[in-house]
């Protein structure tokens, strides 16, 4: 990827012509220059997991300084207990896969202490919950970092599974705990036990619709699983996913794309569209204002399964290249983040429960990328996914954040990873 390049998770689009011209836009104008916003989420990592090597400050070292690799804390060489790391590559992260329920994860914290990942929770704390990934398996994200922006304070909004941090990019507040829900949506015939619920919004997505903002979620092997539910059955798994079943890793999970679980928006082809068509829309100059893109799991880097970290990056790289090609190229800031720490060691406490009180979990990483990022800098400023909640409110919105009445009313703004010389308006960053 080229040092201005962008990432994957939410696409915000707010000028979308073939031709890119300075102040054109398709809808709202934002507040700053950043007219598009991509956000790609990832799977079940923690900061210590991925970039505990990357760091070279001595771990508990609260460094100040904020350029580059030196200024921020390297994971500790032994955890509490005395325990080393054992080295997470392809393979470790194919084959094992850590209690991340919130029920183990709490404990495991020990109220901030971060010392029972690897002994002392009955069914819970393991000796490979403690792993470090080094260069050789990391180091297109660390080239990544090392041109964008890196946030080491960012943190998994709620203790626990994916889909309950998945909520609060939609809400900014708890919703539900884990996973114990599964949507009213194509691919609920596909998921393991489901129970299924939908809830009451609003949303952020109500609010864009609002607005006149246009958004979407980009989710790969979304149309496949559509195809067969119309024909009442599952889809085959992809030859190329280790799992070999047609469920989840190898298929589309609907827990995966949090307004799935609001009725007014759940599969709805204006808001929910296949991965395929991101390409489709980026070429044709009909990108929304703001997307989220979902690998299917084997691309994710979620644990276990076979599913190999090197492919969580070969998909991040075609988003990033994809946009970077195109000619929304300029205007456009990428976040890559990763839902949820996946019940791995981190060796940084949380903050405090957030307003809903609900318990933060373990920190993730959330990169910056593209042509407003502070370039090799890392923030140490506290976020989470509310916090992406919160810059869209400001960007699109009117500047008025906290409209979800949730974590965006007090959570902090992306505005320390984020040139104002490129923005041309200062994003806050509290």
């Amino acid at each position: 990827m080229r040092p201005n390049s962008l990432g994957v998770l939410l696409v915000l689009a707010a000028c979308t012509h073939p031709v890119r011209r300075a102040g054109d836009c398709d809808g709202p104008c934002p507040a700053t220059k950043v007219n598009h916003l991509v956000v790609v989420v990832q799977e079940n990592h923690t900061f210590d997991s991925y970039f505990a090597r990357y760091c070279t400050a001595p771990a508990g070292s609260d460094p100040s300084c904020t350029d580059g690799s030196s200024c921020c804390e390297a994971g500790p060489d032994t955890d509490p207990s005395g325990a080393s790391p054992v080295a997470l590559d392809d393979t470790s992260n194919g084959d094992f896969d850590p209690d991340h329920t919130q029920a183990c994860e709490v404990p495991e914290m020990n109220g901030g202490a971060m010392d029972q990942f690897v002994t002392g929770v009955d069914g819970c704390s393991d000796p490979r919950n403690l792993a470090y990934a080094g260069a050789g398996a990391l180091q297109p994200y660390w080239d990544l970092a090392s041109a964008g922006a890196l946030a080491d304070r960012y943190f998994q909004p709620i203790a626990g599974s994916s889909s309950s941090n998945d909520m609060y990019l939609a809400r900014a507040q708890y919703v539900f705990t884990d996973n114990v829900y599964t949507p009213d949506a194509i691919g609920a015939q596909c998921t393991p036990l489901p129970v299924i619920q939908d809830f009451d919004g609003p949303t952020l997505g109500d609010l864009l619709d609002a607005a006149g903002v246009s958004w979407t979620f980009y989710a790969e092997g979304y149309q496949v699983m559509a195809d067969a539910r119309a024909q009442d059955t599952c889809p085959d798994a992809p030859d190329d996913c280790a799992f070999g079943h047609g469920l989840y890793p190898c298929t589309y999970d609907p827990r995966d794309v949090p307004t799935t679980y609001y009725a007014n928006l759940a599969d709805d082809p204006r808001v929910l569209r296949d991965y395929g068509q991101l390409a489709t829309d980026l070429a044709d100059g009909t990108l929304p204002q703001v997307s989220l893109v979902r690998a299917l799991g084997y691309h994710s880097e979620h644990p276990d399964g076979g599913t190999t970290i090197s492919d969580g990056i070969a998909f991040v790289q075609g988003v990033l290249d994809a946009v970077d090609a195109s000619a929304y190229a300029p205007d456009t800031l990428v976040l890559l983040t990763w839902d949820e720490g996946g019940g791995y060691f981190d060796h940084v406490a949380p903050p405090p429960d957030g307003r809903d009180g609900q318990p933060y979990g373990t920190r993730v990483p959330l990169l910056a990328l593209g042509p407003f990022a502070r370039v090799g800098t890392v923030s140490h400023v506290t976020m989470e996914h509310s916090s992406i909640v919160k810059f869209v409110e400001w960007n699109w919105l009117g500047q008025q954040t906290g409209q979800l009445d949730g974590r965006d009313l007090d959570v902090a703004n992306l505005g320390s990873l984020l040139d104002p010389a490129a923005t041309g308006l200062a994003v806050p960053t509290d």
